[in-house]
């Protein structure tokens, strides 16, 4: 009997299994470990002391595939604060809804701001990283201060505007907003806190979506105090817009 001679196997598919993945699927995996192992080191260590070997290594992938994938460190770095729970950006669309109400401005604000709460380690991964980015700030700061916050506040304060009857913003107009927006932000922030203290309240997705109504309400309060207050300063009643 005559036996074939047999081929050598390339390096680098002799551990490939008999069905490979298509080469979609496999890329897609590749960047997600990328993204999840650069968030983790982000976070852990900040973006100097954190180099592109390491990310590679514990991705488990070729060194030259954050080039691919993402351009440079950079754009990795840049990767892991919009990618893995989306941007305060997203819900910008929702405030240019034709005959939004102001309820259902603050309504839209709160269930997206919340909705990353669900995610579990990710989220804690994501608040870690932007509090060391505030902590030692690179050149990612101020996009991120012009995007994620400078925008969404912009359009709250807008929808508030329109609310009080106002062309323009004050301070107080101001004031109020920020006093809005930190009613989900401490939430967001305080999340390992409060799993400390009471965790059933962040425990499951159910109780989770139980904050959004509250904070609703908490917010439409802050509205219609901040109504009544103009309306004890001048002659002139604010009537508000629902």
């Amino acid at each position: 009997m005559v036996t074939a001679l047999k081929k050598p196997i390339p390096i680098g598919v002799r551990n490939a299994s008999p069905t490979p993945r298509s080469q979609r699927s496999d890329g897609a995996e590749a960047r997600m470990r990328l993204l999840r192992a650069a968030l983790r080191l982000f976070a852990d260590k900040g973006f100097a002391k954190t180099s592109t070997r390491e990310i590679a290594q514990a991705a488990d992938v070729n060194i030259a595939a954050i080039s691919y994938y993402f351009g440079d460190k950079t754009g990795l770095y840049r990767a892991t604060f919009t990618e893995p729970l989306g941007s305060p950006r997203d819900m910008m669309p929702l405030f240019k809804q034709a005959g939004l109400t102001t309820r259902g401005a603050i309504e839209a604000f709160f269930t997206h701001f919340l909705e990353p709460m669900k995610q579990g380690e990710l989220v804690q991964q994501c608040l870690r990283l932007h509090l060391r980015e505030m902590l030692e700030p690179s050149s990612q700061w101020a996009e991120e201060l012009r995007r994620d916050i400078q925008q969404p506040h912009a359009a709250i304060v807008a929808v508030l505007c329109r609310h009080l009857g106002l062309s323009r913003a004050d301070d107080d107009v101001h004031r109020l907003a920020f006093s809005i927006s930190s009613l989900a932000v401490m939430l967001f922030v305080n999340q390992e806190v409060i799993q400390t203290i009471r965790p059933s309240l962040v425990k499951t997705a159910k109780a989770i979506d139980t904050w959004t109504p509250r904070l609703i309400e908490d917010a439409m309060a802050l509205i219609d105090l901040e109504v009544r207050r103009r309306n004890a300063a001048s002659s002139t009643p604010v009537k508000g817009k629902a």
